[in-house]
Formats: structure tokens, C-alpha cells, sequence
């Protein structure tokens, strides 16, 4: 897994590709409301879709301390990462 400043700046690319744009790397990593800056529905499908892809783990958005802020999905990454064997 890589280290978590790579990582964070890497979630932040993909939040800015599945949003085609919407959401700005740096907008992101400035650490604001992921939805309030404008991660629809369809960006946060393409968002899941895209962090499965690169780093095989399933993120949960919709359950119990969602997740909103770009730290946020960071830190579920990387604790799905860690609870994945391989």
C-alpha cells in the first residue's frame, strides 16, 4: 500500500476524474464536504467503481459514519487495504 500523502493525492485524482471535473484535485484535498463540493450519486458510483479497480478493496459510502471528506474515503481505503489479505 502506498504511503498515505501518495494516497491521499491519488483518492484525490480519482474524486476528480469520477466527477469528470466537479470536484478539483485540490478542492478535495483542501478537505471540504466531498457532496457539498459536488460528488453526485453518479461520481460517487464512478468513485467506488475506481478505488475497487486500483486497489481491490470495497469502500462503503451509505453505512454507519459515512464517508464525505477526501480523509475520510482515505482512511476507509487504507483500513480496507490493511483488512484485505495479499
Amino acid at each position: 500500500m502506498m504511503e498515505h500523502t501518495e494516497l491521499r493525492q491519488r483518492v484525490a485524482e480519482l474524486v476528480g476524474a469520477a466527477t469528470e471535473g466537479t470536484v478539483p484535485v485540490g478542492a478535495a484535498l483542501a478537505g471540504e464536504s466531498l457532496v457539498a463540493l459536488g460528488l453526485d450519486s453518479l461520481g460517487l458510483l464512478r468513485l467506488v467503481d475506481a478505488i475497487e479497480q486500483e486497489y481491490g478493496v470495497e469502500v462503503e459510502f451509505g453505512g454507519p459514519g459515512r464517508l464525505d471528506t477526501l480523509d475520510e474515503v482515505v482512511a476507509a481505503v487504507a483500513g480496507a487495504a490493511t483488512a484485505t489479505p495479499g
